[in-house]
């Protein structure tokens, strides 16, 4: 059990780091909601008889209070490799939505830069 956890941990941590680089830049809030706010990958278990959108605007409005608010939060639904979604979140509402049944994990969005060799690509 403790390799199968492992395994599947190590899976998730290498897709977080491809889907972080290829999400796409999110538009601005305004800046009285978004001062703090970064963009957050949110992995979610399979939704079951739902679209994954609509499943991640559900999961984002529980805690965002509004479809509206959520669906300006959302950057992308992530809906192939892995089920979850990116969205411009809080410290404060990472951790909310952190307890949202269904939610497996929360990690901060990050780009990474492939470094090459000396001298680089000719």
């Amino acid at each position: 059990m403790a390799l199968q956890t492992t395994i599947i941990f190590s899976f998730l941590l290498l897709i977080s780091l491809a889907m972080a680089d290829s999400a796409p830049t999110a538009k601005p809030l305004d800046s009285s909601s978004s001062q703090s706010a970064t963009v957050q990958i949110v992995y979610t278990e399979r939704p079951q008889n739902e679209e994954p959108e609509a499943y991640h605007i559900r999961t984002l409005s529980a805690v965002l209070g509004s479809d509206e608010a959520a669906r300006e939060a959302l950057v992308y639904s992530y809906k192939t490799a892995a089920s979850g979604f990116s969205a411009r979140l809080t410290p404060a509402q990472v951790s909310e939505i952190s307890k949202q049944p269904g939610v497996l994990q929360v990690v901060p969005s990050r780009t990474l830069q492939l470094h090459s060799g000396p001298g680089g690509l000719q």
